[in-house]
């Protein structure tokens, strides 16, 4: 048998071998054989030549130079083509072109370790591997490998000249860095491994790089020849070992780095990449690799000063390598090695070696039975919800605690902070600012000088410092300036306050702190994405967990493998409806359902908000505050709850005095307010008051009896200014007698019970609301301030909100034309709360939507959040029962619960377990413990007129809510 024949079988096993370690398509061996060996047999000498160049393009350069390109590849018939910048679209339609000018499909590279984006405007950024050898969780690495294969693959490209396998150990190495997985050895191989398997999963092949290992060095190759002088058992124990597991791991392809290394090369000068000892002696022979060998780029300086007019590149194929990159002459290398051939330099082994590989890479992607790339949906298909789940996922496993003196985080009892956040670093830093005020008031203090600075901070106790550098690319500067470090040390040096620093950069950039000893807590990040500044911030509240690990020494403080896990606080995070198991595309009918009320006039404005397994995925504003405003709706505004006050103020309070033993759910009237002991409500329980079963009236118009003939509010009762004996605050030119308030109890204790059994009432609420306050000897507001919004961070919910609030903030309710005579904004809209100063146990609290779901999903924990348990479980089971079901009654205490017929406050779709409540301003809140789904609808519906039901004949809001348990994905 032929020895060509003999080898190109020998070479096939080796490739299937290798193809079954980590298989890209599902491979026909026999066609594979016919078509490698067809093919050769058919190609011409030169043809042969070309299949070992790889030229480069970029698809933002002139026409010129790209038309220069495609003559390059009909003249000289060329393997391949490696791409650089410009745009997606625009790559693609010169792929399309060029693929159509050459005889065999080209085979298509690309730098993308970090994604298309690494080149390409208009793509999807991933992770820097720094950032991902944080992970622990390797099969995450894996997703993000996958992702970028498919990326890669849907854009014509075949091969991705990644993963990165330098082990970084030099901070100062200018061309690696964040480009590699880390310091240690292991971590390296297990990251380069995951991503290897990913990418390769999606049908593209990989690249290790840059062999023998350029991550020891302070020298960039591109400019001239770094020197890795170290001797052969440290480059085998280090530098060497990733490439080695890789290799037995199936790796496809291996890109040799301009390098000196003299324990591997005895000729001084001579690059890695031109040494036939390190390529064909080392690594083929002594490591047994029998995949593709790529020089990388030929037009660096670290390997041109070594042979010009085609001559690096003839000693480059000469060494071992099998495709030569970014040749600078292509024509020039083809005849000398043409020439090298004739003259017996060069074997026909020797080429079918190196071409026969290259064919078997191009029938492993497909390029056997090629097809254009499809420009339709090109950029969707490029930046998908799929990239932004995989991105979190990896950016929320990668942020890193490496110290948390006095477990300041978490941060906890935030009713006792006062947080002043402070910007080192020159790029953004808005998300990080955004998601940090989610969970509490947190300001921005500036200061041109140190000493103005430290001043301001001296108001508060907790300083959290962001240092954000450029997330642009892994070569811009991330270092601290002299400045800032000097900042730094002597903010850390005010001991009065607690102090975070969160770097939004290279891990390295905490070299240049010389101490840490006043620095509380310090959280690495890696990245100045938005994403990592929202993650940071979620983690800094205990919204999500800690898990990352430090892949590189970031500071003698702060050594390699440093690692504190933090627990989730289980406090609210915020995420994208796919990762809690919703599907996006149906959550989107709650924005037409919402428009839809826009457009019918049932209301002017509306906050929705959605959480489900704990994460915030859906929270956005509509509308505008009134028809005639000019502005938004935003998820700052402000709206009446109405009802919700009941479950949102009054209700948490009675639990805990419940807890507590200062009320039983088998107290009476009487006993709550002895006064009552003559009245017909002495014997209504608490248990059937707040079950809406205790025979109540449901309202009582308090306000009628205070107005006069014409209807308007009489002299008798009120003043338009505050003063003696008038000071209860109905509006800012409205205040009703101090007196009045036991009128309101008197005439509540001469009702008489209702014949019905069950009927919706207000009524308990007053009742409860006196004895709150009888006990505590302190008002329901200030209660529920210092109980329960303080601790769980609902600092945009108040009573009175105009005390705390801007009116602009503040959504009106009504242009009341019955009682007060004038727009409704800022002051409760419910007449009865109106009349005891805007604090009603049934009305007065004003919230935004966030607030509202931190409070319904510390229900949902059953009464744990923040690391703060409010209530015992066994006190929300209990208040969350339906007592009196067989009586055809479907509340619970003070919590509504699903109808137990046909219709009824819930869409029908949700759980038993359920409960929320819904308020006469158009408000609505439910929460299910069985899908964990917390919903909260805010409109102000009664504006400009109460008598606008067309909210409440729609059923819009359980419509939504329908449309949310349609979502879920089974």
């Amino acid at each position: 048998m032929p020895f060509l024949k003999v080898f190109s079988i020998f070479l096939f096993t080796i490739f299937c071998v290798h193809a079954q370690k980590n298989p890209l398509v599902s491979i026909d061996s026999a066609a594979q054989q016919n078509w490698v060996d067809k093919t050769y047999d058919s190609m011409s000498l030169e043809e042969k030549f070309g299949q070992l160049f790889m030229v480069m393009v970029a698809s933002d350069q002139s026409k010129e130079t790209t038309d220069n390109i495609k003559t390059l590849i009909e003249r000289e018939k060329i393997g391949g083509v490696i791409f650089s910048t410009g745009g997606p679209v625009r790559q693609a339609k010169l792929t399309n072109a060029f693929q159509k000018a050459s005889t065999l499909p080209l085979l298509v590279g690309m730098d993308a370790e970090w994604g298309l984006a690494m080149r390409l405007d208009s793509t999807y950024a991933f992770p820097w591997n720094m950032t991902l050898g944080a992970i622990t969780d390797s099969s995450i690495i894996e997703k993000v490998g996958r992702r970028i294969g498919e990326h890669a693959k849907r854009l014509g490209v075949h091969i991705n000249f990644a993963p990165d396998l330098d082990i970084n150990i030099n901070p100062q190495n200018p061309i690696i860095g964040n480009r590699s997985f880390g310091e240690v050895r292991e971590n390296v191989v297990e990251k380069g491994i995951a991503f290897m398997k990913g990418m390769e999963s999606a049908g593209v092949l990989s690249s290790g790089k840059h062999f023998p290992g350029h991550g020891d060095t302070a020298t960039d190759s591109h400019h001239a020849l770094p020197m890795i002088n170290f001797t052969r058992a440290r480059l085998d124990s280090v530098e060497l070992y990733p490439f080695r597991k890789l290799i037995n791991a199936g790796l496809s392809s291996i890109m040799v780095a301009h390098l000196e290394v003299p324990a591997l090369e005895i000729k001084e000068g001579l690059p890695s990449s031109l040494s036939e000892q390190i390529i064909s002696g080392i690594l083929k022979e002594e490591m047994g690799f029998k995949g593709l060998v790529f020089t990388d780029a030929l037009n660096m300086k670290g390997v041109t000063d070594h042979g010009k007019n085609g001559d690096a590149e003839v000693a480059a194929f000469m060494a071992g390598n099998d495709i030569l990159l970014m040749p600078t002459e292509v024509a020039k290398a083809k005849e000398k090695l043409t020439k090298a051939f004739e003259k017996g330099k060069i074997s026909e082994e020797r080429l079918a070696t190196s071409v026969k590989k290259i064919l078997m890479a191009k029938y492993k992607v497909g390029l056997y039975d090629y097809k254009p790339v499809v420009l339709e949906n090109l950029y969707e298909d490029l930046n998908s919800r799929k990239d932004d789940l995989v991105y979190e996922e990896a950016i929320e496993n990668a942020i890193t605690v490496v110290k948390n003196d006095f477990y300041l985080m978490g941060i906890k009892k935030l009713e006792n902070k006062k947080i002043a956040y402070v910007k080192f670093g020159d790029a953004d830093s808005d998300p990080f600012v955004e998601e940090l005020n989610k969970y509490a008031r947190v300001t921005q203090v500036n200061g041109k000088d140190i000493g103005t600075l430290k001043t301001k901070l001296k108001e508060f106790n907790l300083v959290i410092i962001g240092h954000h550098k450029s997330n642009d690319s892994p070569w811009k500067p991330y270092k601290f300036s002299q400045k800032e470090l000097k900042w730094l040390a002597e903010i850390a040096a005010e001991r009065s306050s607690n102090l975070i620093l969160a770097l939004f950069a290279k891990p390295y950039a905490l070299l240049d702190v010389q101490s840490f000893n006043s620095i509380d807590g310090v959280v690495v990040a890696y990245q100045n994405s938005a994403m990592a500044q929202r993650k940071a911030a979620q983690l800094i509240f205990g919204a999500v967990p800690a898990k990352g690990k430090l892949p590189v020494t970031a500071h003698p403080s702060f050594p390699v493998d440093t690692q504190i896990l933090l627990k989730s606080l289980l406090r609210l995070g915020y995420s994208y409806p796919e990762r809690v198991g919703l599907d996006a595309a149906k959550l989107a009918q709650v924005d037409s359902l919402v428009h839809d009320g826009l457009d019918s006039l049932m209301f002017p404005g509306a906050q929705v908000l959605i959480a489900r397994k704990g994460k915030v995925v859906y929270d956005k504003g509509f509308g505008k505050p009134t028809y005639e405003s000019k502005d938004s709706i935003t998820t700052d505004y402000i709206y009446d709850l109405a009802s919700l006050t009941k479950i949102l103020a009054t209700l948490p309070i009675i639990m805990k005095m419940e807890e507590d033993g200062e009320i039983a759910l088998n107290n009476t009237f009487q006993d709550l307010i002895p006064e009552y002991a003559e009245s017909q409500l002495k014997n209504v329980t608490v248990l059937k008051a707040l079950s809406h079963y205790g025979r109540l009236p449901a309202w009582i118009a308090f306000y009628i009896d205070t107005l006069d003939k014409n209807r308007k509010p009489s002299k008798e009762f009120y003043r338009t200014e505050p003063m003696d004996g008038f000071t209860t605050k109905v509006t800012d030119h409205l205040y009703l007698t101090d007196a009045y308030k036991d009128s309101i109890y008197d005439r509540i204790g001469r009702q008489d019970l209702k014949s019905n059994r069950y009927r919706y009432s207000d009524v308990a609420y007053y009742v409860m609301k006196k004895y709150i306050e009888d006990v505590y000897k302190k008002p329901l507001d200030q209660l529920a301030q210092d109980f329960l919004y303080a601790p769980i961070g609902a600092f945009n919910t108040s009573f009175n909100p105009l005390e705390k609030f801007p009116k602009n903030r503040i959504v009106p309710s009504e242009i009341d034309k019955y009682y007060r005579y004038e727009t409704i904004q800022g002051f409760v809209h419910d007449m009865g709360a109106a009349m005891q100063g805007g604090v009603g146990g049934h009305a007065g609290l004003f919230s935004n939507a966030e607030d509202v779901a931190k409070i319904m999903q510390m229900y949902l924990q059953e009464g744990f959040y923040g690391g703060t348990r409010f209530l015992e479980s066994r006190t929300i089971q209990k208040f969350n029962n339906c007592y009196f079901c067989d009586k055809h009654v479907r509340r619970g205490v003070g919590f509504d619960k699903p109808q137990l017929e046909d219709r009824g406050p819930t869409c029908g779709c949700v759980s038993r377990k359920s409960f929320g409540h819904s308020g006469f301003t158009g408000t609505y809140t439910w929460a299910d413990p069985e899908e964990e789904i917390v919903y909260v609808f805010l409109s102000n519906r009664t504006y400009p007129s109460a008598s606008n039901t067309l909210l409440i004949k729609s059923g819009l809001r359980t419509r939504i809510q329908r449309a949310i348990y349609d979502a879920i994905v089974n």
